[in-house]
């Protein structure tokens, strides 16, 4: 395949400019970070307990919740509990970052890439329903941006198929979907805290798990398959009977994670009055339209994306004035590791809009007058 655009490069960070994205630590880590730091644990140890618990709480509905090391690890660890071998068909969505899908090739899956919905850019619906077939094990979905793909119809799918439903949720946390946490519609769910997502540990992730009866198995599979508690207990048989993954959090990472938890509610507003400047100014510029929808569902505002026809002299000129913008995923069938699941004419809203796609800046760095600053520079280039 042919690839005919190349993002741009990253932006230096100076004084005046707006990047892309920025991470949000919260200013009383110094002062948690140094209690850990001269303390027993900073491996893997009682801070990850606490923070699984806690987000469980928040997020999780009380599910199971695994603490991992990347939001890739959750997702492989989600794959293999949900016993996909090689041979399997997943379908998966063809428009995310490429870690969605990139641990199915660790099992040998067959990956069946579907369309997106041209309004969401989220997984389509009726290409998915193109797609099942008496092989497939699993449907893989995410919530780009933070926007809800139509949950309720993927768990009638999955449900009558008798298929496993994987929520990639990486972009889309505290989104609710009929007042009712996002975990509570897929078997297994995870999240990133990767340096830029909502709330950061650097890197790590997590595993929500609505089978109770799988959580042993993640716990031992997390740590080289070893029962780490009987281990530490003194009472493990020294014995190792599944293959298990170095894919534990660190009480380092836990640590950030805890403080940035209380902050979460003030995020995501922030995060919020930034998108709805973006919203407001844009909602009479015919050249834009904007990636959003309304309904019974909550958007966590991890992403502003607008579709135009003009998206590469827009970017051109607004990197001139200093604001970074850009495309942040592509088509992963653009990959050549993925080449075995392209079919470019099954994909036509993702064709139509490949070229026309672009990112603006969301992040708790930037101010109100920051947003003002770029929605009023997009009109002013896209008159």
């Amino acid at each position: 395949m042919k690839i005919m655009f190349k993002d741009y490069p990253l932006m230096k960070d100076k004084k005046g400019s707006i990047p892309l994205f920025y991470p949000h630590i919260s200013k009383s880590s110094s002062y948690a970070m140094k209690k850990v730091l001269s303390g027993r644990w900073i491996g893997q140890g009682p801070l990850v307990d606490k923070f699984e618990i806690q987000f469980s709480k928040k997020f999780c509905s009380g599910m199971s919740s695994i603490a991992v090391g990347s939001g890739t690890d959750a997702l492989h660890l989600a794959y293999l509990l949900a016993n996909i071998k090689k041979g399997d068909e997943v379908i998966c969505p063809v428009f995310t970052c490429t870690a969605t899908n990139i641990p199915l090739l660790y099992l040998g899956a067959k990956i069946k890439f579907a369309d997106i919905d041209s309004d969401t850019l989220n997984i389509s619906i009726p290409s998915v329903k193109k797609l099942i077939t008496n092989k497939t094990k699993a449907i893989v979905f995410v919530n780009y941006g933070g926007l809800p793909c139509d949950l309720k119809e993927l768990k009638k799918i999955a449900n009558k198929n008798n298929i496993k439903l994987i929520q990639d949720a990486a972009q889309s946390l505290g989104s609710k979907y009929d007042n009712k946490p996002i975990v509570n519609f897929a078997d297994f769910t995870i999240f990133s805290f990767q340096a830029i997502k909502h709330i950061s540990s650097g890197d790590g992730g997590l595993l929500c798990i609505k089978d109770k009866k799988l959580t042993k198995k993640a716990l031992r599979m997390r740590w080289f398959g070893i029962d780490r508690l009987k281990k530490q207990g003194g009472t493990w048989e020294n014995d190792i009977k599944e293959i298990g993954y170095k894919y534990q959090m660190t009480d380092l990472g836990a640590c950030l994670l805890l403080e940035s938890l209380k902050e979460f509610n003030k995020i995501a507003l922030h995060r919020k009055k930034i998108f709805n400047v973006y919203l407001k100014k844009f909602s009479n510029n015919k050249n834009i339209k904007i990636i959003n929808k309304i309904g019974n569902f909550t958007h966590s505002h991890w992403l502003f994306t607008i579709i135009t026809n003009k998206k590469d002299y827009l970017q051109k000129k607004l990197r001139k004035a200093r604001i970074e913008t850009n495309q942040v995923h592509f088509r992963n069938d653009r990959y050549s590791i993925f080449k075995k699941s392209r079919n470019r004419n099954f994909f036509p809203n993702m064709n139509s809009i490949e070229k026309k796609y672009l990112v603006l800046p969301v992040h708790t760095k930037m101010s109100i007058n920051d947003a003002n600053y770029v929605a009023d520079k997009v009109n002013q280039i896209l008159k």
